[in-house]
């Protein structure tokens, strides 16, 4: 009588098990469904404002239920302050990449100066996210631990370019850090915020890229003069 073979038909091989995907599986699964949720909550939110943006159609742009996007983010006020948070991420991300550490004072400036107007600029989105902020007074800004520590170290990374440059002589003391900040984002912001009725009361496209090209580098030259002994 012969052995049977050692060998094992596909026939003959186990059914692959069927049910539930591996963990690390479902969480990937996860991951994408929230921020999937979150890109299309920024736009709705952007375009719309909190009291405009409708969670029913949030739900149908990203094929899931209002029962789900409740289930990642509670409430469609949760859902508002995790499209903040998700925003003031991105740009800190990216600044944070920057390595302004390893340039000269005036070069790690005028780097910063350049990454704040081309992010602005390329992602309209986050200026109208803030500004639909700024007409809540803040309020949903202020409930959020993780931006208050996101900005911490932007304004970290201009005091240390800053200080670098007054201790080597290339820039005049007695500028507050903080108001540097917020001289550099008003430029650039206003760029995108009023573009439109700049552009129709000025006859002036500032969507054009020789207009913005020449905004850029007077924004640049207008902050370095600033600060420059």
């Amino acid at each position: 009588m012969s052995k049977p073979s050692a060998s094992t038909s596909s026939t003959d091989r186990p059914a692959p098990r069927r049910g539930r995907p591996p963990a690390a599986e479902r969480v990937n699964d996860s991951d994408r469904t929230s921020q999937n949720i979150l890109d299309v909550a920024t736009r709705e939110f952007a375009d719309k404002g909190l009291s405009g943006a409708r969670i029913d159609e949030i739900a149908a742009l990203t094929h899931t239920s209002k029962r789900m996007i409740y289930y990642y983010f509670g409430s469609k006020e949760g859902l508002y302050i995790a499209v903040l948070e998700n925003a003031y991420q991105g740009i800190r991300r990216i600044e944070g990449e920057l390595q302004l550490d390893d340039l000269d004072p005036e070069q790690a400036l005028r780097r910063l100066v350049e990454f704040t107007f081309d992010y602005q600029l390329a992602n309209p989105d986050f200026i109208r996210l803030v500004m639909n902020e700024n007409i809540h007074n803040g309020e949903f800004l202020q409930q959020s631990s993780v931006i208050q520590k996101l900005n911490t170290p932007a304004i970290a990374s201009v005091t240390s370019i800053y200080e670098r440059g007054c201790q080597t002589g290339v820039f005049r003391k007695g500028i507050d850090p903080i108001d540097l900040h917020m001289s550099i984002s008003a430029l650039c912001f206003f760029t995108v915020s009023n573009r439109h009725t700049f552009s129709l009361i000025f006859k002036r496209d500032l969507t054009s890229a020789a207009v913005k090209a020449m905004r850029r580098a007077n924004i640049v030259e207008m902050v370095m003069r600033f600060v420059q002994n």
